[in-house]
């Protein structure tokens, strides 16, 4: 339950942080603030998601087994910046 919360439950708030701000009106924060927003939160996924990854590798590299772990939170902070490639 643990690994299930850290893996999957925490990297879900980028995804969900990104669409918030995505679904916010443009007369709530203007265009240019939602804009730098959904940028800075895409940013700080992507760097995540390549922590992550190396973290996978790693684990991979070394025989952990729960390195299939690491791996899923990166697919799951990938989700802001491919978002974000199709939405620009």
């Amino acid at each position: 339950m643990k690994r299930k919360i850290y893996h999957a439950v925490i990297p879900t708030i980028m995804p969900a942080t990104f669409f918030l701000i995505a679904a916010t009106p443009v007369e709530t924060l203007g265009c240019l603030v939602r804009g730098l927003l959904a940028s800075m939160v895409a940013l700080a996924s992507g760097l995540g998601a390549l922590a992550t990854a190396s973290m996978g590798v790693r684990g991979r590299i070394r025989g952990d087994v729960y390195a299939s772990w690491w791996i899923i939170s990166t697919l799951i902070l990938t989700i802001p910046v491919v978002a974000l490639l199709i939405l620009a």
